[in-house]
């Protein structure tokens, strides 16, 4: 499956190391934040809490260690190739098992590569992890287009459907000539326009972000759990999709309070973080203060806030239902924002050789719940080795 690189010579190593003049201008900025009073509620209605930011932020300026973060990404493997005429930083994990499956991982927005390292180590290692040599995969792991370490496309026209030719195009630099995709949020909607494309080396794809929607007959016979999911996508259709009104309509624009405060970029990116995930009231108890700055700081240190909320514009209206004639395996996750049911996937995924409906977890499935999320693609995958 790997030729021992033949096309290394376009792939460059990536190190890490942000000018310290960097980290010093941050404190600086969040040492001369202007706040806002706060919320005239008591609940998150109105967006992220004044004490919530503040404490984050307090915790961001005198305690987080970027260092730490910084180290722990170098010591992955991080490079950086040329391709679609940008230059696209992403992990390369090889696994000790030759025959391990290689697969594509894709983030969204607001994540970035961070998502994807408490899986690393469960899906390349697998016996350490309760598996077995057969459960191993190679790991490639983009950040896209005008996110974290990316290039920033200087043009518009730099949507889904070209992020998906450039990852076969990377499989293909990287010498794997069979391999599978896996991807959330915009990362199933790239990972989904790899299935559509239907490139020969792609073996099948595996999505914690399907969308299909009931027709008629479904909605005449309609279940508890399919009432339940279509409330929650109505729910968020109304007071919940503000962010991505605006990242699509007008990305520029908001790019240049995000990018100039680091108090705006973070809270914009913790309201989400705490909206979308499966928690008892306290996303940071879940997935740990650090790591939630150890995210907004790739954006804060790449200045990706516009180039990100760009994808919106470029591709927010084609992300929508559709046909795979492909192995899809689907995992939906309780507090995800749309949540099919089998029936409407099926009619959509005539192969569909995985679908589990899990007990919880949500929006950023392998940062939540690691251990699920390794579970589903090993046994989803399995049945394409």
């Amino acid at each position: 499956m790997w030729d021992g690189g033949q096309h290394m010579a376009d792939i460059h190593a990536f190190h890490l190391n942000i000018a310290e003049r960097e980290l010093d201008d941050l404190r600086r900025r969040l040492d001369a934040a202007r706040w806002p009073e706060r919320e005239a509620v008591g609940d998150w209605s109105q967006g992220a809490p004044l004490d919530k930011v503040q404490s984050l932020c307090e915790y961001w300026r005198q305690d987080y260690d970027w260092r730490r973060f910084e180290t722990r990404l170098n010591n992955i493997g991080q490079y950086v190739t040329r391709i679609g005429g940008i230059d696209i930083y992403f992990l390369h994990i090889r696994s000790r098992h030759e025959e391990a499956l290689p697969m594509v991982m894709t983030h969204g927005w607001p994540g970035s590569v961070a998502e994807f390292l408490n899986v690393i180590d469960p899906l390349t290692n697998p016996e350490a992890h309760g598996g077995s040599a057969a459960d191993a995969f190679h790991l490639v792991i983009p950040a896209l287009p005008g996110f974290g370490f990316s290039e920033k496309p200087r043009t518009a026209g730099f949507g889904v459907d070209q992020i998906a030719l450039c990852w076969a195009e990377l499989m293909q630099h990287l010498g794997y000539d069979r391999w599978v995709a896996q991807g959330g949020d915009w990362g199933a909607a790239v990972t989904t326009a790899i299935g559509k494309s239907r490139p020969k080396s792609c073996l099948g794809i595996h999505l914690n972000f399907a969308l299909a929607m009931p027709n008629e007959e479904d909605m005449a016979n309609l279940s508890p759990s399919e009432m339940a999911a279509l409330a929650a996508a109505a729910d968020y259709q109304q007071n919940g999709n503000g962010y991505a009104r605006i990242q699509s309509t007008r990305p520029q624009t908001l790019g240049y309070g995000l990018t100039d405060s680091p108090v705006g970029q973070a809270a914009w990116i913790y309201e989400k973080i705490h909206e979308w995930t499966d928690h008892d009231g306290d996303c940071e108890a879940l997935l740990g203060r650090d790591a939630i700055l150890d995210n907004i700081m790739i954006y804060w240190l790449s200045r990706s806030a516009a180039s990100s909320a760009r994808l919106y514009w470029e591709s927010f209206a084609n992300f929508v239902p559709t046909a795979l004639d492909l192995p899809v395996g689907v995992s939906v996750f309780p507090k995800e924002i749309i949540r099919p049911s089998r029936r409407w996937a099926e009619r959509l995924m005539p192969q569909l050789i995985h679908w589990n409906e899990l007990p919880r977890g949500g929006h950023f499935a392998a940062w939540e719940q690691p251990q699920i999320f390794t579970q589903e693609l090993r046994t989803c995958f399995a049945q394409l080795r």
